[in-house]
């Protein structure tokens, strides 16, 4: 396992990361979860990420278990904080009283007394930005978060967040976590530009693209047994990543991941990671064989030539 720094920050990050995001609480089971952790673990992956608000706070009672038997600071644990816990007016958000609150709930839930990354599951229009940074900014000083991020904030309001910080000497975000991969590329035009400028690294989710990149889909054939698109938890994000024309996409990077001697998700993987300013690819997980599969892409350098024959085919 290969890692590389978390945004401007000095500490380091596995290239490959493990969520549990629809899984860890849901679809899979604390005791399979577990055996998924250690594996993650022994193949060196050190980066793993939850949210609160994953199965409300299940996903991270069973990440709070699994690691429990490892050094805390053998590992980076990254939680979330800003959706709906809730059905009361400031049990969501961004405001200081629930950023404040939740802290404080997840890490009871995960029995640790910080988090190395705290992040910002959404940008939140209904609170002040300064208001936002300078409850992160306490959470820092009081030794309870290390560092500090977002997730799927725009460049703009990632520029703002690094200006807003520096004018007021609070801590700086040192990460986003966006989606991305072959299929969804928008970061690559202007949030990814930004944040090199501003020392913020991607932590990237939905790498695989649900599974999509990794060949089980096939073109003109029914979804395989067991599979997330038969999921009714999950397969409404997958409706849009299913068509015909992105399977056949798919079946057509299978020459360029052999001729490297790699599988379909190790080269999908290993394309994300071409990019310096990715801090992490985080993938999820239901058994123990798919994270060794996927831990491998990390130290896959990919030539000129396979990364102009895969811009061809996603292109075409």
């Amino acid at each position: 396992m290969e890692y590389r720094r978390l945004g401007r920050s000095g500490m380091k990050v596995s290239e490959i990361g493990l969520g549990s995001w629809l899984t860890y609480g849901g679809s899979v089971g604390g005791q399979t979860a577990e055996e998924v952790v250690d594996k993650a673990y022994e193949l060196g992956i050190n980066f793993f990420d939850t949210a609160n608000v994953y199965m409300r706070g299940a996903a991270e009672e069973i990440y709070g278990k699994a690691l429990a038997k490892y050094k805390r600071d053998s590992y980076v644990l990254a939680t979330k904080v800003f959706f709906p816990m809730g059905d009361g007016p400031n049990d969501r958000g961004l405001s200081r009283k629930h950023i404040m609150e939740q802290c404080e709930a997840s890490l009871k839930r995960m029995n640790v007394e910080y988090f190395d990354l705290y992040q910002c599951h959404r940008y939140d229009p209904n609170t002040p930005l300064d208001e936002t940074l300078r409850a992160l900014d306490d959470l820092v000083t009081q030794g309870k978060v290390l560092y500090v991020g977002v997730s799927e904030w725009s460049a703009v309001q990632i520029a703002d967040a690094v200006h807003t910080a520096k004018e007021m000497n609070l801590d700086r975000i040192v990460s986003n976590q966006p989606q991305y991969h072959m299929f969804n590329r928008k970061i690559e035009a202007e949030i990814v530009p930004v944040s090199e400028r501003d020392g913020v690294g991607q932590v990237v989710f939905s790498p695989l693209a649900q599974g999509v990149l990794t060949g089980k889909y096939k073109p003109g054939a029914p979804a395989p047994e067991g599979s997330r698109a038969l999921d009714p938890k999950s397969n409404m994000f997958m409706e849009a990543l299913l068509k015909e024309e992105q399977l056949k996409k798919v079946e057509r990077l299978r020459p360029i991941a052999e001729r490297n001697d790699i599988t379909l998700a190790q080269l999908a993987l290993a394309w994300i990671l071409r990019l310096p300013n990715i801090s992490s690819c985080i993938v999820g997980a239901s058994r123990p064989d798919q994270i060794e599969d996927n831990a491998k892409a990390s130290g896959v350098k990919l030539s000129a030539e396979d990364i102009r024959d895969i811009e061809q085919v996603l292109q075409g």
